[in-house]
């Protein structure tokens, strides 16, 4: 049976790739904010999650949600049961709207400004991953390894600081406050998953 994250991958995929050939469809499924507010289309804030800038864009934000979304779903089920299935689905599904929000209220009186990307619920995953496992190792470029902590850490500094630089083609803002709700939904999801947290970065010795 597919896993609900593969399944997420799938449609992801398959509509990223129709949209990018029907540009009437890829206008109407990005993050507008002023249409939002305008003819309330609200169902931009989660369609714009399906729709991807290029396939590069597409494939890193699958390929990383592959590995951590995964993860996150086995984390569920562990501790929820049968219950993980809609709490996986409303975490993924809210983390897209969570993360366009900050971006929505900037700039909802901006006609011109569209985003588009998975990239805010990815980076929830990834961060409730973290929460989970803060001592797995994560890999950059296959080559650069540190303890989820600590990239996690140096994600949330280099967010912060990029998001106020507006030059910038990229929603780093959808990136940090989809990795705080990441932390905040797993918490919430998993209490005590806080203090083992603690517990293990405080434990952490790198040699």
């Amino acid at each position: 049976m597919m896993s609900l994250n593969l399944i997420i991958i799938v449609l992801t995929v398959l509509v990223s790739i129709y949209a990018q050939n029907n540009t009437n469809l890829y206008v109407q499924l990005m993050m507008n904010p002023h249409e939002v507010m305008k003819r309330r289309q609200y169902w931009r804030l989660i369609t714009s999650g399906f729709v991807h800038d290029g396939y590069s864009h597409l494939g890193f934000n699958m390929f990383t949600l592959y590995f951590f979304g995964g993860a996150v779903e086995q984390y569920f089920g562990y501790i929820l049961g049968s219950n993980a299935t809609v709490v996986f689905v409303f975490f993924y599904l809210s983390a897209l709207v969570v993360s366009d929000l900050p971006g929505f209220f900037k700039n909802k009186n901006r006609p011109g400004y569209n985003t588009l990307g998975a990239s805010g619920a990815v980076s929830a995953m990834v961060f409730a991953s973290i929460i989970y496992a803060p001592l797995n190792k994560i890999c950059l470029f296959a080559v650069l390894c540190f303890p989820g902590f600590i990239l996690g850490v140096i994600f949330l500094i280099y967010s912060f600081t990029q998001g106020k630089n507006l030059s910038q083609n990229i929603n780093h803002e959808a990136h940090l406050y989809g990795a705080l709700y990441g932390i905040a939904f797993s918490i919430w999801v998993y209490p005590e998953s806080a203090a083992i947290f603690l517990e293990k970065i405080l434990s952490y010795s790198p040699f």
